[in-house]
């Protein structure tokens, strides 16, 4: 199992979006064979429980806290708006008003609260405790990588079959897989063989 940041720590993901990484990735559905491997696809936040267990190891919640269904229903929304927006072009995320609307419907629901830093800088905080504290710091991440631009880093990998959120470090920022050695050799080698099929 995952531990504190370990998957955002193993992927040189900023602790400012560590939280929104994490949550976006809860949901696994890679189905690709690896090393002759099949991956088994899996979703951490499969229940209320598993939420609550989440939020948790990420010190938001104590363990063996409980969700309200309510809540829970809530969190897996955001996830999904979340995903849709990660999924879309940086440069066309502003134009896709369906995704839009879902988030910002979602957003409604977290409170959070304006801050100065020491650096004089104003963020946005979660102003909650427990697992929905946890939601509202995943929030307050989204709207403060937005304003920095590292939002656009944030990119969902284009192969279908793999669908992990990712954190472009690439100077240009122009990757499109998770890894280019796993996802990327693969689509690569698949549009060669496309390409060249029926070629004598």
């Amino acid at each position: 199992m995952v531990s504190v940041g370990q998957l955002a720590r193993q992927f040189k993901v900023p602790n400012e979006l560590a939280n929104l990484y994490e949550f976006a990735n809860s949901l696994d559905l890679r189905r690709f064979t690896h090393n002759r491997m099949q991956h088994a696809a899996g979703d951490e936040l499969a229940n209320a429980q598993g939420l609550a267990s989440w939020m948790a190891k990420r010190g938001f919640a104590k363990p063996g806290a409980t969700t309200p269904s309510l809540l829970f229903d809530t969190a897996i929304q955001l996830r999904s708006d979340l995903r849709a927006l990660i999924e879309c072009d940086p440069a066309e995320r502003s134009k896709n008003k369906a995704v839009l609307r879902s988030l910002n419907k979602s957003l409604r629901l977290f409170p959070v609260i304006a801050q100065a830093n020491d650096q004089g800088e104003m963020r946005l905080q979660s102003v909650r405790n427990g697992v929905l504290g946890g939601l509202c710091t995943i929030v307050a991440e989204l709207y403060n990588a937005s304003k920095d631009g590292s939002l656009d880093r944030l990119k969902m990998c284009a192969a279908k079959e793999c669908q992990r959120v990712f954190f472009d470090r690439s100077k240009p920022g122009s990757r499109r897989w998770c890894l280019s050695t796993l996802c990327g050799n693969r689509m690569k080698t698949r549009t060669y063989r496309e390409r060249h099929k029926g070629i004598v």
